[in-house]
């Protein structure tokens, strides 16, 4: 695979990245709130689980690192994930619902890996086809 230690490199440190960012919001669910001056959650628990499934997706960024010829469904959903979050985020913002400092939550958790998710689904187009199989669709 094209620039594999690189990919392995990026999706290590996204995966260390999003448990350890899991791990805040569900020890500190209100941080986002206080952040941006919003009135703190009413459901606080909302947060924190949203923290616990960014947490989980940190665990499968660790086994593309693993294993990247077989991580383009994962990193493909990962990337997915990270152009809808924005978009949801860009309503509220647009609706007046949140202020412009939520954006916070969006540089780091999604703007900053467009390029190296979308570089690694370039990348490992070839492996998936590979994996597939004539029989896959």
């Amino acid at each position: 695979m094209k620039r594999r230690r690189m990919h392995r490199w990026v999706f290590a440190a996204a995966g260390v990245y999003n448990i350890a960012w899991g791990l805040y919001a569900a020890i500190d669910p209100q941080w986002l709130f206080r952040f941006a001056d919003m009135p703190l959650a009413v459901h606080p628990q909302i947060f924190a689980a949203l923290g616990m499934v960014i947490g989980l997706y940190g665990v499968l960024y660790l086994e593309v690192a693993r294993r990247p010829e077989h991580g383009w469904l994962i990193a493909a959903v990962g990337l997915a994930g990270k152009v809808l979050g924005p978009i949801g985020l860009a309503v509220l913002i647009a609706t007046g619902e949140w202020p412009l400092a939520t954006v916070v939550m969006c540089a780091t958790n999604d703007f900053i890996w467009w390029i190296p998710f979308g570089l690694f689904l370039v990348d490992a187009w070839p492996s998936f086809l590979a994996t597939c199989g004539d029989d896959a669709y």
